[in-house]
């Protein structure tokens, strides 16, 4: 019988926001695939979790995912985690996932969920996210484009952005759709530096270019 992928949501930053469900099946499976095996390890130290890690990421080959295949024809069950949040979402382990189906399409493939900084900043965020767009990582070309539909759309739009680019990306956004648009700047979500920024996109540009930018960031913009 052929092995269970788990894929498996790991803290954004706060250790103690891990499942209960996320910590058994760490314990029970066979092997842990990580995008970052140091960082997997300190989670692992920490909840004195003691098993083989492989690493996989987005420059894994494809020889890679066939080993990850063959271990689950054996039998293995593995658990895919990656650095921070839920595996997947703008993370290769869905591209894991379409492989691995793509060539055994009897295999299980089995949700653990649990932390996701999409969802952490939007519960926060005091804006109408009912319906929203998620972005990902905002593109570096092509923001013209973007920005005509989504403000055709007049949905909230919600992305990821590094810290040197923050500012820029904010400045794109109230010059294309002005300067009161309200936002959302949330970085080092759970941790214990974090930082929330609300109000219009001129005032938190003002705010956060008197701070230095590390970490990572989720942003929401509202159309409202």
């Amino acid at each position: 019988m052929a092995g269970k992928l788990y894929i498996v949501a790991t803290p954004i930053g706060n250790l103690e926001d891990i499942t209960l469900r996320a910590l058994k099946t760490l314990k029970e499976v066979d092997l842990i695939l990580a995008e970052d095996t140091r960082v997997t390890c300190i989670l692992l130290k920490h909840f004195d979790i003691q098993k083989h890690i492989l690493s996989y990421h987005q420059h894994s080959s494809d020889n890679r995912k066939q080993e990850i295949l063959n271990d689950l024809i054996l039998g293995k069950n593995i658990a895919l985690v990656t650095d921070a949040g839920t595996p997947g979402i703008s993370d290769p382990g869905n591209e894991l996932i379409a492989y691995l189906l793509e060539r055994e399409a009897d295999i299980k493939v089995i949700p653990v969920p649990g932390p996701s900084a999409i969802t952490a900043v939007l519960s926060v965020s005091a804006f109408n996210v009912n319906k929203f767009i998620f972005l990902g990582f905002m593109p570096k070309k092509g923001k013209t484009k973007l920005f005509t539909f989504l403000k055709d759309s007049r949905l909230p739009f919600v992305f990821y952005e590094s810290p040197h680019r923050i500012i820029k990306t904010l400045l794109l956004i109230q010059d294309y759709f002005g300067k009161e648009t309200n936002v959302f700047v949330g970085r080092e979500l759970t941790k214990m530096f974090e930082d929330q920024y609300r109000g219009t996109v001129g005032e938190v540009v003002e705010k956060i270019t008197k701070e230095k930018q590390r970490g990572e960031i989720v942003v929401i913009v509202s159309l409202d």
